[in-house]
């Protein structure tokens, strides 16, 4: 048996965390991850945490919250730095030298990237409640004022004359999501493969331009004016609606793929700064009460069940979602979909 580093030794484990913890405290046949450096808490120590651009906001929050409770625990200045960036950019980022001591990325199949470059080692999955997913979202669909093109749900997007705005799977996780909801609204439904390639190329054929990532994709909504709808994540929707650069209501489909943002500790970084335990009670501390209802004010699904109890009414009814999980799993995923000469490669020739 080997215990894992996550729980009550992190200074910051709330009782509630670690009782969501506590089934996944011990795990058999795995590999103890090598040793962090202590340090003088006199001395500062910096962290850098790498995640997907629309994070931005919750992140501005969170973080001095959890700097200073690691201040006040532990007598230890930490100055967290950050980087934000097309998830898919963002995970090629920390490959090639980045380096973050946490990544939280759009998805976990680009966790799992770092994790075949060696970077994270595997079981990362376990270390935290919720299988490390810390946040969950939605698809929404983001129109003009009225909604003049009377947009109300998937099949709408492939009509004649309705121009789609969507960022560019190669590089944004938030894009990944929405061709598996695009997908997933066929072979949900009973659909079969042809059915859904051919939804899918004339969704496709309606795009004019691809964003590198999420938050850019809304600026050439909400700021340039181009397309009829956007695709994005549901936070984003809230974000604009809150700051007045959407003027309509969103649509959020009743049937939805469940968005999971994943968080986890890059290990060789980690052991290498000597920063294991400040990384990985920040990443602990992402699942406590108070990071979790600064999400869902930033618009995020929280995934701790008690916070969520206490906020789901302020999010759209979804009457089914559906997972990675219907699609075989990320390595499934990835294989059919993304790789070179994949799926969206071909539907997206078609479509041009």
């Amino acid at each position: 048996m080997v215990i894992r580093r996550f729980a009550a030794s992190h200074p910051l484990a709330s009782p509630s965390l670690l009782a969501l913890a506590g089934s996944l405290l011990l795990v058999a046949c795995g590999a103890p991850k090598g040793p962090s450096t202590p340090g003088d808490a006199s001395q500062q120590q910096e962290l850098l945490v790498a995640s997907y651009a629309v994070t931005k906001g919750a992140y501005a929050r969170i973080l001095p919250r959890f700097a200073a409770a690691w201040k006040a625990k532990t007598g230890q200045v930490l100055k967290i730095r950050t980087s934000y960036g097309g998830s898919g950019t963002q995970t090629r980022a920390i490959i090639d030298g980045l380096e973050a001591d946490l990544a939280t990325l759009a998805l976990s199949a680009d966790v799992l990237k770092l994790e075949q470059a060696g970077l994270i080692q595997p079981g990362w999955e376990q270390e935290l409640p919720s299988g490390s997913i810390v946040t969950n979202s939605a698809v929404a669909f983001l129109t003009r004022p009225g909604n003049p093109k009377a947009i109300r749900g998937w099949r709408d997007l492939v009509r004649p004359g309705v121009t789609v705005v969507t960022a560019n799977p190669r590089t944004s996780g938030g894009a990944r999501w929405n061709f598996l909801g695009l997908w997933g609204s066929v072979t949900q439904t009973g659909g079969s493969q042809q059915q859904a390639e051919a939804y899918v190329t004339g969704v496709y054929r309606n795009v004019e331009n691809l964003p590198k990532d999420a938050r850019e994709a809304s600026d050439v909504f909400l700021k340039r004016d181009q397309g009829d709808v956007l695709l994005n994540y549901e936070n984003e929707a809230i974000l604009a609606t809150r700051t007045g650069d959407l003027k309509a209501p969103f649509v959020v489909p009743e049937l939805n793929i469940r968005i999971e943002g994943p968080v986890a500790v890059v290990d060789r970084v980690v052991d290498r700064k000597g920063t294991r335990k400040a990384a990985e009670a920040l990443a602990a501390y992402l699942f406590s009460d108070e990071a979790q209802q600064i999400f869902a004010e930033e618009g995020f699904r929280p995934t701790n069940p008690k916070v969520w109890q206490r906020v789901k009414s302020r999010f759209a009814p979804v009457k089914r979602f559906f997972s990675v999980q219907d699609f075989g799993g990320w390595a499934a995923v990835d294989t059919t979909f993304f790789d070179q000469a994949g799926l969206w490669d071909r539907l997206f020739a078609k479509s041009r």
